[in-house]
C-alpha cells in the first residue's frame, strides 16, 4: 500500500480528496515531500492507517479538536488522558441515546395513538404543532 497518490490515500481511506487535503491543512495527516524525479507526493500504509483512524474516531463523535490530541497523546504513548477523553465521548454518547431512546418511546406512544379507527386528526400532527 506504499507509494499512492493523494487519490488512492483518498480511496483507501474512503473519503474523497479534498477531505485528506484538509485534514492536511487541520494538521491531522503530514503532507509527504514531493518526489525527485516525479514531483509527485507518495502515501504509504501509515496514512492510510491514520486516515482510517480519524474517520472512526469522528464515527465514535469525537470532534477534529479531540482527534489531534489523541493523535499527539498516541505520539508520546500517553495513556491517561487518551482514557479521559474516551470516558467523556462515552459519557456524552450515553447522554445522547437517552435522550434519542426518549424521543423514540414518545414517537411509539404517539403512533400507538394514532394507529386506532378512531375521528379526527393524527395525535402526531397536533403533537409538534408549537403551543400557543
Amino acid at each position: 500500500m506504499d507509494g499512492m497518490t493523494i487519490a488512492g490515500l483518498a480511496r483507501a481511506g474512503g473519503v474523497g480528496v479534498e477531505t485528506v487535503r484538509y485534514y492536511q491543512r487541520r494538521g491531522l495527516l503530514g503532507v509527504p515531500e514531493r518526489g525527485i524525479d516525479s514531483g509527485i507526493r507518495r502515501y504509504g500504509s501509515d496514512d492510510v492507517r491514520k486516515l482510517r483512524f480519524i474517520r472512526s474516531a469522528q464515527s465514535a463523535g469525537f470532534t477534529l479538536e479531540e482527534i489531534a490530541s489523541l493523535v499527539e497523546m498516541d505520539a508520546v504513548a500517553d495513556r491517561g488522558p487518551a482514557r479521559a477523553l474516551a470516558l467523556q465521548r462515552i459519557e456524552a454518547l450515553d447522554a445522547k441515546i437517552a435522550e434519542l431512546t426518549e424521543a423514540r418511546n414518545g414517537l411509539v406512544r404517539l403512533a400507538a395513538r394514532c394507529g386506532g379507527k378512531g375521528a379526527g386528526p393524527c395525535p402526531i400532527l397536533s403533537a409538534f404543532e408549537p403551543e400557543g
